[in-house]
C-alpha cells in the first residue's frame, strides 16, 4: 500500500471500497505512523486500539458481503478528548478527571460509527479547552509538526496537529472562541465552526454537566474542505426529543465558480492587530477572487462598532463558560475581585472577571444586543454572500506556557500583543450562530501556513464549505509539513 498519509478522507474511503486495501490495513498504516510521530508530537493521548481494529475487520467482512457500510466506512480517525468515547477517559486534560471513563460514545462519535468511520483515539486539549495552545498536567504538551518549539493553537491542538502530521484521517473538535478555527489556521488544515447547535453536542462535557454552553459548537477538522462537507452530512441533524418533530434542511450551494459571487474582505481592521504575513494573504486572495469574475469588496465596512463588538464577545463567551470556570466558593472569591474593579479597566483579564460573574439581568441586557448584531448579520448577508477575514493574527508561535493566558505575547509585526486577543477575529461567527470554515491560503514568508476564514449566513454552512473548496482547487490547497511530506 502506497503512503496514504495525507490522502482525503474521501478518498481512502473510495479506495477501501473498491478493495485497493482494507479497512484493517489503512487503521495500521494510521496506527504505525501515530507510534513513530508521537515522541515528538503528543497529539493522541488515549487510544482503544483493540475495538479500532475489532471495527475496522467488521467492515471488510461487510464489503466483501456486497454491503455499503456507509459513507466513512474503514476511514481511520480520531476526535477530540473532550468527546466521550466509550472505554476511554474523557478528562478535559484534568487530573481529577482521570478516572472518568465513558460509559457511551458522544452522539458525534455515535454518528461517525454510523457511516462507518473507526475511531481509534482521542486528540489532546488544554485544561478546560481554554488556551490558544494545548497543554495540561495529565498528557503533556503537543506540538506542531511544522516546526520545533511551536504550537498547534488550540483548543483542538491536538487535533489539527495529528491531521497536519498525517497520523489520523479526519478528526472532530470544538469550537466557541475559534478552537476548531485557531489551530487549523496554525497547522495549515481546513476546519469547519457549524453554525449553531446543528449538530448536537451530548456527550461533549464533564460529569454533571447537562446544559450545553451558549455559543459553543461541534464540528469536523480534515486535510480537504470535501472531507469537512463529509463529515458534516454525517453528524449533522437534531436529537432526542428535537428529533422527533425536527428535521434538518442545509441549503445547499447554487454556485460552482467564483463568477458573480459577492465577496466582502477585511483583511485587517484598526480594532484590532494583526500580521501582514496574514493580512497580505487575505487581501491577495481577494485580488485573486475579484480576477476569477467574483465582485470584491475589500476592505469592507461591518455594520457595527466592532471594538464593542468584541467587548460583547469576551463578556458573552465568558458568561456561557462561567459555570464550569469556578466551584461556589470560587465564584464568591470572583464576586468579590470584580466589585473591586475600576470601572474604567477594559482589560481582557477585567472583562473576562465580569463576563465569568454577570448577574441574570446584565446577561439578559448584553443578550438582548446580540440579538440586535444578529439582525444586522442578517442585512449585511442580503448584499454579500460570503465575509473572508483572518482566523488568527499570526502564524505559529512559539510555546509559551508561563503565566495566565491574557500574559502571555506574540509578536505582531515586531510588537507584543497578548495571544488571547487573537479571539477577535473568531467573534463574529461565534456571536452570530454563523459558520465559518478556516482554509489554508498559502505559506506566509515565514514557511508557516496561514488562511483564512469564510463566513457565511446562518445555515449557509455548505456554502462555506464549496467556497472553500473552490479556493482549495484553483488557488491553494493543504501542504504538508516539509519534515514529514
Amino acid at each position: 500500500m502506497r503512503q496514504i498519509a495525507f490522502d482525503s478522507a474521501a478518498s481512502i474511503a473510495r479506495r477501501i471500497a473498491r478493495g485497493e486495501f482494507s479497512a484493517r490495513d489503512a487503521l495500521e498504516y494510521f496506527l504505525d505512523r501515530q507510534q513513530r510521530l508521537h515522541p515528538s508530537l503528543n497529539a493522541i493521548v488515549a487510544t482503544d486500539l483493540a475495538k479500532a481494529r475489532r471495527q475496522a475487520g467488521a467492515i471488510d467482512r461487510a464489503l466483501a458481503r456486497g454491503e455499503r457500510p456507509g459513507p466513512l466506512a474503514g476511514v481511520p480517525m480520531t476526535v477530540k478528548e473532550s468527546f466521550d468515547v466509550a472505554g476511554l477517559p474523557t478528562t478535559w486534560g484534568l487530573e481529577a478527571h482521570r478516572g472518568n471513563i465513558a460509559a457511551r460514545d458522544a452522539l458525534v462519535v455515535e454518528r461517525l460509527r454510523a457511516a462507518g468511520a473507526v475511531v481509534w483515539g482521542k486528540s489532546n486539549v488544554p485544561v478546560m479547552l481554554a488556551d490558544w495552545q494545548t497543554f495540561n498536567p495529565l498528557y503533556g504538551t503537543t506540538h506542531s509538526p511544522w516546526g520545533a518549539g511551536l504550537t498547534p493553537g488550540g483548543s483542538s491542538g491536538g487535533a489539527a496537529s495529528a491531521l497536519a502530521a498525517g497520523i489520523t484521517a479526519l478528526e472532530y473538535g470544538s469550537d466557541i472562541g475559534g478552537s476548531i478555527r485557531g489551530p487549523a489556521q496554525m497547522c495549515g488544515v481546513y476546519g469547519h465552526k457549524t453554525s449553531f447547535a446543528i449538530v448536537p453536542g451530548r456527550g461533549h462535557g464533564l460529569p454533571g454537566f447537562w446544559s450545553p454552553a451558549e455559543i459553543s459548537v461541534v464540528g469536523p477538522l480534515a486535510r480537504s474542505a470535501g472531507d469537512l462537507a463529509l463529515a458534516l452530512k454525517a453528524t449533522a441533524g437534531p436529537a432526542g426529543n428535537d428529533a422527533r418533530a425536527y428535521r434538518l434542511s442545509l441549503p445547499r450551494p447554487s454556485f460552482d465558480g467564483f463568477r458573480g459571487l459577492r465577496i466582502a474582505v477585511l483583511p485587517s481592521h484598526p480594532a484590532t492587530r494583526v500580521s501582514r504575513k496574514v493580512s497580505d494573504e487575505v487581501e491577495r486572495l481577494g485580488r485573486f477572487l475579484a480576477r476569477q469574475g467574483a465582485k470584491v469588496k475589500m476592505p469592507v465596512e461591518l455594520p457595527f462598532d466592532l471594538r464593542e463588538h468584541d467587548r460583547l464577545y469576551v463578556l458573552l463567551r465568558r458568561a456561557a463558560t462561567s459555570m464550569r470556570a469556578f466551584d461556589d466558593a470560587g465564584f464568591r472569591r470572583a464576586v468579590a475581585e470584580r466589585e473591586a474593579l475600576p470601572a474604567d479597566d477594559r482589560s481582557y483579564a477585567a472583562e473576562q472577571l465580569r463576563g465569568n460573574t454577570l448577574a441574570h439581568r446584565e446577561w439578559m441586557l448584553l443578550e438582548n444586543e446580540r440579538q440586535r448584531l444578529r439582525g444586522l448579520w442578517d442585512d449585511f448577508f442580503r448584499d454579500h454572500d460570503f465575509l473572508l477575514c483572518p482566523g488568527a493574527a499570526t502564524t505559529a508561535y512559539p510555546q509559551n506556557q508561563a503565566g495566565r493566558r491574557w500574559e502571555r505575547m506574540v509578536d505582531i509585526d515586531g510588537e507584543p500583543m497578548a495571544d488571547v486577543l487573537q479571539i477577535f477575529w473568531m467573534g463574529f461567527a461565534s456571536l452570530g450562530c454563523l459558520p465559518a470554515t478556516m482554509a489554508p491560503i498559502a505559506l506566509a514568508p515565514d514557511g508557516l501556513p496561514t488562511g483564512v476564514q469564510i463566513i457565511g449566513p446562518q445555515y449557509a454552512d455548505l456554502s462555506t464549505i464549496r467556497l472553500a473548496g473552490l479556493i482549495e482547487r484553483h488557488y491553494h490547497a493543504f501542504v504538508p509539513p516539509p519534515a514529514l511530506a
